[in-house]
């Protein structure tokens, strides 16, 4: 159960960096408080500017795109193995054949060890984002007209994929741990006379 929890916090967190495709300019188009609230009743922005914030924003977004989806993706095949763990669970398919703990054993170790590499690719290619041109003259764009909320770095979604990726890691060694002694005790139950 906690390594569902923790693949659908990964998936949110995930699908929030790549979310939404503009800044500040496309909070308006939300209307209602945001627009005034956020100051989309008066942006900053006008004219060439304000064409030049929507096209850098729309550019960001694309070049942080693949990595979400990616991780998303990722994400959402971390959430149905563990679902197809619990319906195995609840089909007692352990107890039937019990060599099945050795398979999850082995599969929560490699979950487990592949997490590590597709994090580093994670932040490796957000940082890659990070540092492109885009992001610098999208940063100096809204730094000229007041706005902090733009930097060039690694926001909090991202670093919630981050800490949650490495939960996951500890989760599914310690599932693989719980595999073999529950392969253990399987087979000693299996073992034992049964005493009427």
């Amino acid at each position: 159960m906690v390594e569902v929890l923790l693949a659908v916090l990964v998936l949110v967190c995930s699908s929030v960096s790549g979310g939404s495709a503009g800044g500040y300019t496309g909070l308006p188009a939300l209307g209602g408080i945001y627009y005034y609230h956020y100051g989309g009743a008066y942006s900053g922005f006008s004219g060439a500017d304000g064409e030049r914030a929507q096209q850098l924003d729309q550019r960001f977004h694309l070049l942080k795109l693949p990595i979400a989806r990616a991780a998303m993706a990722v994400a959402g095949c971390l959430l149905v193995f563990p679902c197809i763990l619990i319906l195995v669970g609840v089909l007692q398919v352990p107890w039937r054949f019990p060599a099945w703990l050795l398979i999850e054993c082995a599969l929560d170790i490699v979950i487990a060890v592949g997490t590590v590499p597709a994090l580093y690719y994670f932040f490796h290619s957000m940082m890659g984002v990070y540092n492109s041109s885009v992001c610098k003259e999208r940063e100096q764009l809204y730094q000229s007209k007041g706005y902090q909320g733009f930097r060039c770095s690694v926001h909090g979604a991202e670093v919630a994929v981050g800490l949650l990726g490495c939960m996951a890691t500890v989760a599914y060694l310690s599932s693989a741990v719980l595999a073999v002694r529950g392969y253990r005790t399987v087979r000693q139950k299996k073992q034992k006379p049964v005493r009427l």
